[in-house]
């Protein structure tokens, strides 16, 4: 599996560099997210920009990254440039669930965002 990763103190960026996200690809990015979960990271961004193509597996492993953050910081899917791509998440209707942005700026205001909340949100429960 081709991928860079660049962390950053608010968030790691996973970008994936490979036309498909199939069968083929997708253990070794379930294997890498829980290798960065392992690592500490509270927020993930996933480039998709590169991927032209995602199968039901490739699926299931942007679904692993949602489920490993949906409780501990957030899981940001961005780069989803391909009209295959875009179909698949629509009709598996995860449109709701996953949070998808449009550019990896986009995804790094959206987390800066997400952690303001969540401190305003535990500061008021004090």
């Amino acid at each position: 599996m081709k991928y860079s990763v660049d962390k950053q103190e608010a968030y790691t960026l996973l970008k994936l560099s490979e036309n498909n996200l199939n069968t083929l690809v997708a253990p070794d990015l379930k294997s890498q997210l829980y290798i960065i979960q392992s690592e500490g990271a509270q927020n993930v961004i996933f480039d998709l920009s590169e991927v032209e193509y995602v199968d039901s597996s490739g699926l299931s492993a942007i679904l692993t990254g949602h489920r490993l953050w949906k409780d501990n910081g957030v899981f940001v899917v961005t780069g989803v440039q391909s009209d295959s791509v875009k179909k698949l998440i629509e009709i598996s209707q995860l449109e709701p669930i996953l949070n998808i942005v449009p550019s990896v700026q986009e995804s790094i205001d959206f987390v800066k965002m997400d952690i303001l909340e969540r401190e305003i949100d535990g500061g008021e429960e004090e």
